[in-house]
């Protein structure tokens, strides 16, 4: 078994949720135009993954957000314009201070950092992320950050992870990434020659995963115990 010198994380969904659901947000939205919601959270940010790589490092989150939502609104068979309308509500209302850490995190991070350097890869606007490192008080857990999509083409290009590899003096082959997104971190990790663990959040943890993670794990709590440390619990990529 290959030992693992240094450890990423991803923030959201992976360490931290709004205390605000994406539902919840979508309806508000949508319900101010005077339209059904169209589309469901988890649905947003599989689109959110599928487009936000394509993006490249120009334009604003606000903007992004707004190219999802129109194309997602398309598909429901409604105006684009809809969704840009929409679009905009939920990113006044989205506050990037209003999170939450997921169950396990702090104690996560501060056991993993007991044993590995940490760094963390996340697609998001440093402005946003940051708040959100601040209110969680996650900062100085990590030696370094990564912004993907803005300091880095987003994730899942294997360019973030080496960056960050690249800081802690680490090897691919000697790391293992942390996320909540099969399209982003567990294909974005395999991509730059790193292991991965899913956190399979929700009714995802019944999912078969495409691709298939190294390590599949329900939340940041079982990292206590880090699953790569047990040979049994290793789900190795064909």
């Amino acid at each position: 078994m290959t030992e693992i010198h240094a450890v990423l994380f991803d923030l959201d969904g992976t360490l931290c949720e709004y205390r605000r659901s994406s539902d919840e947000l979508l309806d508000l939205a949508f319900g101010r135009l005077g339209v059904e919601r169209p589309f469901s959270g988890e649905e947003y940010y599989d689109r959110f993954d599928e487009l936000y790589h394509q993006r490249g490092t120009d334009g604003d989150l606000g903007t992004f957000r707004e190219r999802c939502f129109a194309s997602l609104v398309r598909d429901a068979g409604l105006a684009a314009d809809v969704g840009r309308k929409a679009a905009r509500i939920y990113t006044r209302e989205r506050d990037p201070g209003n999170v939450r850490p997921l169950p396990g995190a702090r104690e996560a991070l501060d056991r993993t950092g007991e044993r590995h350097p940490i760094g963390l890869v996340t697609n998001g606007p440093p402005e946003a992320q940051d708040r959100k490192l601040a209110t969680l008080g996650f900062r100085d857990a990590f030696e370094t950050v990564v912004y993907a999509g803005y300091d880095t083409p987003a994730k899942p290009d294997p360019t973030p992870f080496r960056r960050a590899l690249s800081a802690l003096g680490a090897t691919a082959d000697r790391a293992v990434h942390i996320g909540d997104s099969l399209a982003t971190d567990v294909a974005g990790a395999h991509a730059a020659g790193l292991a991965s663990t899913w956190v399979a959040n929700g009714h995802r943890a019944d999912a078969t995963p495409d691709p298939s993670p190294d390590y599949v794990i329900r939340s940041p709590e079982e990292l206590l115990t880090p699953p790569w440390s047990t040979e049994s619990d290793i789900r190795r990529r064909l």
